[in-house]
């Protein structure tokens, strides 16, 4: 077979970010992505870099999850692949006034238990999101007064203020629907054991080695899914992983790292997919915590870091030094912000001996134990370290660290990690910087910024949205709210005999599209 290596140009991509963010009108329930015949059948084995954090999209709180939750859970909305621009999935969408939102829901469409994904179901699912005490989306639905069911096939959201984010909002965590009869029978236990209504249904999860899901036969989708099944078997060394595949025990290995790039193009028989995304890796930072509630010293890391040096050294130069939390690419991006960090370690030094550690001073700080994130690690302390600022690391799973930094715990000053897009900015924001968000470690936010996040959602024109989104990414920064380094493409290896695959720009794997040659 030969090799083919799926790149997106620069000004292609352009074009595409241009698109996002505005709400679709609302038309017919979309048909498959692709008209092509592909061969039904087949058990697809994909290397999967984490365990996740969750199955219920509810209470997860790892941007990793999302691959593994799209095969079980179909969403009110879905997006465009790439633009991520929100068309129908479970349901249309119309706005009758600003602070009204109404969902038609598709008929006969049945949860995996066989009972009616209806307007109860719809309403259970947006009410228990937004108010259950275990949901982490609570944030994302902040605009909703109430949910009311107005039709046996339609619900009715009252809206606090405009949200012309919602339908995107509704394409993700938010809007995947899950079982109501599973949830009030299992409570808690539906972490491990899901029910929703997508091309596929949960077998089993063993965890840190595999998790199995089968065909739903019932799927109201005519001829879909085209496979009988995918095992995700979770490897999180990323070498490991792509052997895998070159060994044949794998058919796909996905979210690979620059290094392994000529790896892939040097094997036989098998496909390079690389594609351009959202995917932000970055510092946070927990304001809330001492001494990062001082200003001057969050101010110091962002100086510090030299970001176009920590692409080069753990990116082999594949990705785009990230001066905010938007891609400068994005519609929203404001390149006036993009100067306000230079690498400047005398600056950082300086603040900091103005924030009272002129000795410098010690910070602890949560990563991820495979190879590229203990790299990334080493890089970080590195720079920070010539500034004076020494770094303590604890590393270990994605969900272990990522529930201790950003749950009850609050365990570490820091995290390095990455923010992996939402398709709407608002929901970068408001899930990373509000008040009460998950992605906030500290959960306390500035009235104004909050202001601001709610103000970018209250109209769908672009330029009006761009212009609050300067102000936002201007206080984030200004704030140092975070400290993003670098957004990263996609890079994929795939089998021969791996067919339909598309990468998309949030750069986590949907499978629906895939058969087996």
């Amino acid at each position: 077979m030969k090799k083919s290596d799926h790149m997106i140009g620069a000004l292609h991509r352009r074009e595409m970010l241009a698109l996002m963010g505005g709400a679709a009108a609302a038309g017919a329930f979309g048909g498959p992505a692709f008209a092509e015949a592909q061969k039904k059948g087949g058990i697809l084995k994909v290397a999967a870099p984490a365990n996740p954090s969750s199955l219920d999209p509810a209470t997860g709180g790892a941007g990793s999850d999302h691959s593994i939750l799209w095969t079980m859970y179909d969403t009110l909305v879905e997006w465009d692949y790439d633009t991520l621009k929100p068309k129908p999935g479970l349901a249309k969408w119309k706005y009758p006034d600003p602070k009204t939102l109404v969902f038609d829901i598709q008929s006969g469409i049945k949860f995996h238990d066989g009972t009616p994904l209806d307007a109860e179901a719809v309403k259970f699912n947006i009410d228990r999101n937004r108010q259950d005490q275990r949901s982490n989306v609570k944030a994302d639905l902040t605009s909703v007064e109430s949910a009311e069911v107005t039709g046996p096939l339609q619900v009715t959201l009252k809206l606090k203020n405009p949200d012309s984010a919602l339908p995107a909002i509704f394409s993700d965590r938010a809007g995947m629907m899950v079982s109501p009869t599973n949830i009030k029978a299992l409570g808690n236990d539906t972490d491990r054991k899901p029910v929703g209504a997508g091309p596929w249904k949960f077998v089993r999860w063993a965890d840190n080695e595999a998790i199995v899901v089968t065909r739903n036969d019932s799927y109201w989708r005519p001829g879909r899914p085209y496979l009988d099944g995918i095992e995700f078997n979770i490897i999180p060394e990323l070498a490991t992983a792509l052997r895998s595949v070159v060994a044949g025990q794998n058919d796909m290995s996905f979210a690979l790292p620059a290094r392994l790039k000529p790896v892939i193009d040097r094997a036989k028989n098998l496909t390079t997919v690389t594609s351009p995304t959202l995917y932000c890796v970055q510092v946070y930072i927990n304001t809330a915590r001492a001494p990062l509630d001082n200003v001057k010293v969050r101010q110091a890391i962002n100086f510090a870091l030299d970001r176009d040096a920590f692409v080069k050294a753990t990116m082999n130069g594949l990705g785009e030094p990230a001066r905010m939390t938007l891609p400068s690419t994005h519609w929203a991006y404001d390149k006036s912000i993009a100067g306000l960090y230079p690498h400047d370690p005398d600056k950082a030094r300086k603040l900091l001996a103005e924030a009272g550690f002129k000795d410098g001073l010690e910070l602890t700080i949560g990563g991820y134990m495979d190879q590229d994130s203990v790299r990334r690690g080493e890089v970080i302390q590195d720079q920070l370290g010539k500034a004076g600022i020494r770094l303590k690391f604890t590393r270990g799973t994605i969900a272990e660290i990522s529930a201790q930094f950003f749950g009850t715990e609050k365990k570490f000053d820091l995290l390095v990690s990455a923010w992996t897009g939402r398709p709407d900015p608002s929901m970068t924001y408001a899930l990373g910087f509000d008040k009460g968000a998950y992605y906030n470690a500290g959960r306390l936010a500035a009235p104004e910024l909050s202001a601001l996040i709610q103000e970018s959602r209250e109209s769908e024109d672009l330029a009006k949205r761009a212009a609050v989104f300067a102000k936002i990414q201007r206080f984030t920064m200004e704030n140092a709210l975070s400290a993003p380094l670098a957004f990263q493409f996609e890079i994929d290896a795939l089998s021969e005999k791996v067919k339909g695959f598309k990468p998309n720009l949030l750069g986590k794997p949907k499978f629906e599209n895939i058969s087996l040659g």
